[in-house]
């Protein structure tokens, strides 16, 4: 395969990761960081350009350094996610009438907290 239809391919893959990632924001059961990380690692072997931006990205960026560079996020994303992800599987447990679903629900909301909870915390500098 050559070098350039490898970075596009890894373009690609990176860009699609981004949108996953995005969309993971909003909707608990797509995972936001790990689609994010795979962002960064392939416009990091793509395009230095895209790599850039996504590390400096106003509201992306700080975070996919600091997990990056020290394999932690800060005490405030931490509570920002575990709540974001609560009350979003709060309000989908009550809107769902299938039980086999809320119990899906709920497993997958501890599995994930239990997630972010075992990622270290930044020490604030």
């Amino acid at each position: 395969m050559g070098k350039s239809l490898k970075k596009i391919i890894l373009f690609i893959i990176g860009t699609i990761s981004l949108v996953l990632g995005t969309i993971g924001i909003f909707l608990p059961l797509i995972p936001t960081t790990p689609f994010l990380l795979l962002c960064a690692f392939c416009y990091l072997r793509s395009s230095q350009r895209f790599y850039d931006w996504l590390i400096n990205h106003k509201v992306f960026g700080k975070h996919i350094y600091n997990y990056l560079e020290y394999k932690a996020v800060s005490l405030k994303t931490k509570i920002a996610a575990l709540s974001f992800l609560w009350v979003s599987l709060i309000i989908s447990i009550i809107l769902v009438d299938i039980l086999y679903v809320r119990l899906l629900l709920l497993v997958v909301g501890l599995a994930v907290s239990i997630h972010i909870l075992l990622i270290k915390t930044l020490e604030a500098k």
